[in-house]
């Protein structure tokens, strides 16, 4: 017979809990299907006119699905609408700001208008403020929080109705490492990154029981030529050093293309998370392990490696500006990748006359 004190002894609750949990995990990874089949799905990408957003609307269309493209600069939605159609994807393109409510309602209603439904909504569109706290203005967490957060929320309460009614649904939130780890001279973005991945793992929770199944995507460094998109505050030409850099290397970025193909197949298998690239999973681990030791090393590195704050700071200097002022053959050597991505994944009008060309060839 099984005492009372057994049963109330802590250790055993939580052996037993384990065990349960396990049980259950492993009859849902048993069960669970390889790979749904995405073909004649709809599905709407935000902030896909360039960069990561364009590759992963791409990729979608190779799976067979029609397509919904949003961002806020008209001429790069037509472009990227333009090649998609090109590739033989039915493509619908809509002019929109995710962080405004209006725009993002009239987005979901011109795809159900024009395809009937909603199958799968891809929470893509971001904005890159880099440079340290004392630089950083209210405005630039504002506009973070506005693009990222609530442009992340928006769309998903926009859609989760007819999701809901359907009892079938895939919302995938491109997060990132920043959001589990916060890094040195990217608060408003690491701030409304963690915000989002709340939301994203929150709402995984609540809407599978409807048949919704809610992906959260964590990717690393990615070389999508984001650099020179970016505002940059503070001592703007050093920060550009640093944040070109880290977006070019290979050992500790991954390739665009690659990563957009990862989160089709995550959104495919109806995954909870994945983190994506070995260096984002790393700094991941180890965070969860040792958040002080992780603290202490991002302090140093913040201290002795990356630049101090000036005492005439500027603000909000895009990076495309901040290349044509940098004359450095060891920076333009070093960022090949980087400025490579950049010619491939994003519009010639973000781009410096030196960079303007083979744009999506």
């Amino acid at each position: 017979m099984i005492s009372v004190q057994r049963i109330l002894n802590p250790k055993a609750a939580i052996t037993v809990g384990a065990a349960v949990a396990a049980g259950l995990v492993g009859k849902r990874v048993l069960q669970r299907e390889p790979g749904a089949d995405l073909s004649g799905e709809v599905a709407v990408v935000t902030g896909a006119s360039s960069g990561l957003g364009y590759l992963i609307a791409r990729e979608f269309g190779r799976e067979g699905c029609k397509l919904v493209i949003c961002a806020r600069d008209s001429d790069a939605l037509e472009s990227a609408r333009t090649q998609l159609l090109d590739d033989g994807v039915e493509v619908l393109a809509v002019k929109c700001d995710v962080s405004d409510q209006e725009q993002v309602d009239q987005l979901i209603t011109q795809a159900t208008e024009r395809f009937g439904k909603i199958d799968i909504l891809v929470n893509n569109a971001g904005v890159i403020q880099f440079g340290p706290m004392q630089s950083t203005t209210r405005e630039n967490f504002e506009n973070a929080m506005d693009t990222m957060f609530w442009g992340t929320v928006q769309p998903t309460l926009a859609v989760l109705p007819q999701m809901t009614e359907r009892g079938h649904g895939r919302i995938v939130n491109i997060t990132s490492i920043g959001g589990k780890v916060s890094v040195p001279h990217l608060l408003p973005y690491n701030s409304a990154k963690f915000a989002a991945l709340g939301f994203s793992e929150g709402l995984h929770a609540e809407v599978g029981k409807d048949g919704i199944a809610v992906t959260t995507i964590v990717p690393g460094l990615m070389r999508t030529g984001s650099f020179v998109n970016a505002q940059f505050v503070g001592d703007v030409e050093k920060e550009y050093t640093w944040f070109s850099l880290g977006s070019s290397l290979p050992l500790i970025t991954i390739d665009a293309e690659s990563a957009a193909r990862q989160i089709v197949e995550a959104t495919r298998r109806g995954e909870s998370e994945r983190i994506i690239s070995l260096p984002a999973k790393i700094l991941a681990r180890i965070h969860g392990v040792a958040p002080a030791t992780t603290a202490r090393i991002l302090s140093a590195v913040d201290k002795w490696i990356l630049p101090d704050p000036p005492d005439d700071p500027e603000h909000n200097v895009p990076g495309k500006d901040l290349q044509e002022r940098i004359d450095s053959n060891a920076q333009e050597a070093a960022t090949t990748l980087g400025r490579e991505a950049a010619q491939q994944y994003q519009p010639a009008d973000n781009l410096p006359p030196g960079l303007r060309s083979d744009y999506r060839d």
